[in-house]
């Protein structure tokens, strides 16, 4: 799977590890719901230091589809939400 983090990059993730990410995405949605931001900060930058940790980046030159777009580091709450599709950010 290919996965875009807005103004970062693309990474190349396997689907193995969507279980993983799929509990912070669950964690990120609470803290959505209950508008604690702080919990929200900690959680997406927990979320994308995941898929940094766990994917291969891609070289700058490769334009490939992604699959999965995160939003950046610094995307608020409000730009947040307007991402979100019935799982959260990440399908499953």
């Amino acid at each position: 799977m290919i996965v875009r983090i807005m103004g970062e990059g693309q990474v190349r993730l396997d689907d193995g590890h969507l279980t993983e990410l799929n509990k912070l995405d669950d964690e990120l949605l609470a803290e959505m719901e209950s508008g604690d931001e702080e919990g929200f900060r900690r959680t997406l930058g927990a979320l994308l230091d995941a898929v940094r940790r766990l994917g291969t980046p891609l070289p700058d030159a490769a334009l490939e589809p992604s699959e999965l777009i995160l939003p950046s580091p610094g995307a608020t709450l409000s730009e947040v939400r307007e991402m979100l599709n019935d799982d959260g950010l990440i399908p499953g």
